[in-house]
């Protein structure tokens, strides 16, 4: 994706005109009447061949012991994106006490995939991760992990906490297709992500200080990712809490009753992607910082990011849908200080329903009309009983 410099786009009003597309892409053309906002379809329910599963009876946490996301956020959740019933498990991580809830364990179980829950004792424990766990792309097809809402995943400010990646050689190649397959399907659900670092991992451009996934399907229900980081320059890396690529049949990410808060990151400061759609539903970004300086690519003299302050889309033909949802306090140094979403070839788009968006500086710019969102793809966003404002 193409940024021209801050000066040109201030001179050009901050309207969407003025950006190329991404990596050598054609000079936008005129964007459509900020006052044109057709309604969209959202993102049709992946198919059963998707495999996230469906709901259950699920291991909620108890009332009062665990709080995520937008409680008064009232989007339908489909069936497919709700938590996983993990009454069942395949494994479970520890024998009744905080001390047998060790980060040894945790990696062996995601390493052999299947439905894990934790077994830490009656309070919340925190479990500091002394390696990333990885996800084994032949193990599965399901991985997910639940953490009754009493366990935090922390990588000390020192790693990523989870990964997963079906091109990683490393974890086994399952099929020719590795960009574009339904498995392995990795669910997180009632757990805490706190302080993981991807700082200095290039791998696969790098980002996702907390999980990085490429390939598969990715889910997140009733979860909260907490002061997480990535590398703080670059024009193109992000996702402090999320990274995701290359999702199967491009399907969405569900992100759902969660919540993001403290991420630092050149962009994407709590969730980045590339050609990747997302779903986001009842939940909150908050507080979450695009630190990145010169845009994409870096301006000469410059880093390159700054854009995304909450989330970063990047790609071509992709959608996002936010219902429900709260985005507030966010920043960009560049542009979208709550939303940066750039369609390359113009056939995205974009739809916020019954949602808040506030308080969300874009210092470098962003799209007349649709204050804290930088946008570029099919049409204008189409804003539905939300409300947008600095």
């Amino acid at each position: 994706m193409r940024v021209k410099s801050v000066v040109v786009l201030l001179v050009l009003g901050l309207a969407t005109a003025a950006l190329p597309g991404c990596a050598g892409g054609e000079p936008a053309g005129p964007p459509a009447p900020a006052a044109a906002t057709p309604t969209t379809t959202p993102a049709s329910t992946p198919s059963a061949r998707a495999g996230l599963g469906t709901a259950g009876p699920s291991a909620a946490p108890s009332a009062g012991a665990f709080r995520a996301g937008n409680p008064d956020g009232h989007a339908a959740v489909p069936a497919e994106a709700r938590a996983v019933d993990t009454s069942r498990p395949t494994r479970t991580v520890g024998i009744g006490t905080p001390a047998s809830c060790t980060s040894e364990a945790v990696v062996r179980a995601v390493a052999a995939g299947g439905i894990i829950t934790f077994d830490c004792g009656s309070a919340p424990v925190t479990i500091r991760m002394k390696a990333t766990a990885k996800v084994v792309n032949s193990h599965g097809p399901r991985i997910v992990l639940d953490g009754g809402g009493k366990v935090t995943l922390s990588g000390g400010g020192e790693r990523r906490i989870l990964y997963q990646n079906t091109c990683d050689q490393a974890q086994g190649w399952t099929t020719s297709h590795c960009q574009n397959q339904d498995h392995p399907q990795l669910t997180v659900q009632n757990l805490t992500f706190a302080d993981g670092n991807s700082t200095g991992d290039r791998t696969e451009g790098g980002g996702g200080g907390a999980i990085f996934v490429r390939g598969g399907r990715l889910k997140v229900v009733n979860t909260r990712f907490v002061d997480n980081r990535c590398d703080r320059t670059g024009p193109d890396l992000g996702g402090a809490a999320l990274r995701v690529l290359s999702q199967y049949g491009n399907k969405p990410v569900y992100v759902v009753n969660s919540s993001f808060s403290g991420g630092v990151c050149a962009n994407g400061a709590a969730t980045s992607s590339i050609g990747v759609s997302w779903t986001v539903l009842n939940s909150v970004f908050r507080d979450n910082r695009a630190v990145g300086s010169g845009a994409n690519p870096a301006r000469s003299g410059s880093p390159g990011g700054g854009s995304g302050g909450a989330i970063y889309c990047d790609g071509n033909e992709f959608t996002v849908r936010i219902a429900g949802t709260i985005i507030e306090g966010n920043t960009a140094n560049e542009g979208g200080g709550a939303v940066f979403f750039v369609s390359n070839n113009r056939t995205g788009t974009m739809r916020v329903e019954n949602s808040t968006l506030r308080r969300n500086p874009s210092k470098g710019f962003e799209t007349q009309g649709y204050p804290g969102i930088f946008f570029l793809g099919a049409r204008p966003p189409t804003v539905v009983s939300s409300r947008l404002a600095r």
